[in-house]
């Protein structure tokens, strides 16, 4: 069930919310945990009724070891080990076999193949989600919870499908707290605000955008040719598409555990306003940068064991966050290009010391943010690409290597400089009026570059590490969130137009992950 839907929208949440509320003000706190976690299991297997057996099973075995590696003391380090092998080694099967297999087939001139390995939702979330919890239960940061209010942990819907990574401290507590109608109310507010928002980002600017870059992806898969223009038009839309869908999809979550009173961190802060790509990674899937530095970076030994080690370790964490992502060398790349990304980042720093304030510092600023917004568009190229081959003739395209080809009717606009751009009359897939698609980038990057981010506007920093972020969004004060008739014509406005179009009803990116 996606969020984006009618069924969704209309159906389960407003009756989910009805009973849930309901059972709390009557006064059954266990009854209304039960329900949200029958109706979060129905919710994950809407899409396929097996996933129940699979996503039951690791509940069970990971609740079970969180509480043996804290009774039996003598083993705590063996019982550790097994939970995160049983983890990672059905993260492994489902996600990389078949990668793995290729691997070995390649390097031993073998012809191994594997059936078809349909990949569990969510598997990739609610398995690190369990791994953070067993690590803690280890170190004894989290007390014992009742079995249910860990199905509860591991399956609430808001956040079960594509995230945020939470803590069981940042969660459970809140369900706990007596009904407060007035609290609620203002909670419920603040939600429907946070996913309507998120729904537009969805329907109206990601949707819209991918008509734009996918037919570019599909066109260097098939062989195609790309110009040089054709080639930037496409992977610009890609990055504002899911600039726009993970943004989205995180604030839609936010808001609907918002309407059931719970406060979920914050997942994504204005990523492309970086203004270097160690501000980037504490910007984009915020909660997975926090697992990764804490269960990943810091046991490696994180920047304790000299620059070396620091810079190798940088390169380790990223290159795995990349295959987190998913099972080929193009998300290797990927992630491989953001571990040099920070080794660079961190050796600058530590030659050239920035001074704030002047009009120098402002502007190294904006050209340090369009410079880490560069690094980190072209990182999307192998990102998107789902194959090398693909990501290459792109990126060949991108340079100039196919030589620089306009669609004819930009003659109007564009000079030939002397021969250099040559106009021709075919252009790629729906990339029929450039001017359309120049229109949606340049918008795109005036959102995502200097306007306020939902957060900012709805004054909600939840989960945010740094006090940075809390003053920066003081500057839009003006322009905050308030529950007057301004706010709610608005999110009518924006509501409307989303629910209307929503005929066309598209996966969120990040669900392939």
């Amino acid at each position: 069930m996606l969020f984006n839907s009618y069924e969704f929208i209309f159906f389960f949440l407003p009756l989910v919310l009805l009973f849930f509320h309901i059972l709390n003000f009557l006064g059954f706190y266990k009854a209304r945990i039960l329900y949200l976690v029958a109706t979060s299991l129905l919710f994950y297997c809407y899409w396929k009724p097996s996933y129940f057996i699979l996503i039951i099973i690791s509940i069970s075995i990971n609740y079970l070891l969180s509480n043996t590696v804290e009774v039996i003391t003598a083993a705590r380090k063996i019982i550790l080990a097994i939970g995160l092998i049983f983890n990672l080694g059905l993260l492994a099967y489902y996600k990389y076999t078949g990668f793995f297999v290729s691997i070995i087939n390649t390097i031993a001139n073998t012809e191994f193949k594997v059936s078809v390995i349909i990949l569990p939702l969510a598997i990739s979330f609610f398995t690190f989600q369990q791994i953070a919890y067993l690590i803690d239960r280890y170190k004894g940061l989290v007390e014992k919870t009742s079995f249910l209010h860990y199905c509860l942990f591991v399956t609430f819907f808001p956040q079960l499908i594509a995230g945020p990574i939470v803590h069981h401290k940042e969660m459970m507590p809140q369900f706990n707290r007596p009904a407060n109608l007035s609290s609620y109310a203002k909670f419920f507010s603040l939600g429907i605000t946070f996913f309507f928002i998120g729904l537009f980002k969805k329907v109206i600017l990601a949707d819209n955008l991918a008509q734009f870059a996918t037919p570019v992806f599909e066109a260097a898969t098939n062989g195609a040719i790309l110009t040089f223009f054709e080639a930037w038009f496409g992977v610009l839309a890609f990055t504002f598409q899911l600039y726009f869908d993970f943004s989205g999809y995180s604030d839609m979550a936010v808001g609907a555990a918002c309407m059931f009173g719970i406060r979920l961190p914050i997942n994504f802060y204005s990523p492309y306003q970086a203004a270097n790509i160690v501000e980037f990674w504490k910007r984009w899937h915020v909660t997975l940068s926090r697992f990764f530095r804490d269960y990943l970076y810091i046991p490696l030994g994180g920047n304790r064991k000299g620059k070396l080690r620091t810079l190798a370790n940088l390169i380790i964490t990223m290159v795995l966050g990349g295959l987190w992502h998913g099972a080929g060398w193009t998300f290797v790349i990927w992630g491989g290009l953001h571990g040099i990304f920070l080794v660079v980042n961190h050796s600058w720093s530590k030659l050239f010391q920035t001074r704030t304030g002047g009009w120098r510092f402002y502007f190294t600023q904006v050209l340090s943010r369009n410079i880490t917004f560069l690094a980190v568009v072209v990182a999307w190229v192998f990102f998107r690409s789902n194959s090398l081959e693909t990501a290459v003739q792109i990126l060949k395209a991108m340079t100039g290597g196919n030589h620089f080809v306009l669609p004819v009717n930009l003659t109007d606009y564009v000079p030939s400089f002397g021969g250099l751009i040559e106009f021709k009359g075919y252009t790629l897939g729906s990339i029929t009026e450039p001017m359309v698609v120049i229109g949606w980038i340049i918008i795109s990057y005036i959102i995502v570059m200097y306007l306020p981010n939902t957060s900012q506007l709805l004054n909600y920093v939840e989960g945010l590490d740094s006090k940075f972020f809390e003053t920066e969004s003081s500057r839009w004060d003006k322009i905050k969130w308030k529950p007057n008739l301004l706010w709610v014509f608005f999110i009518l406005v924006l509501a409307l137009s989303s629910v209307l179009t929503l005929h066309n009803v598209s996966e969120f990116l990040y669900f392939n992950f």
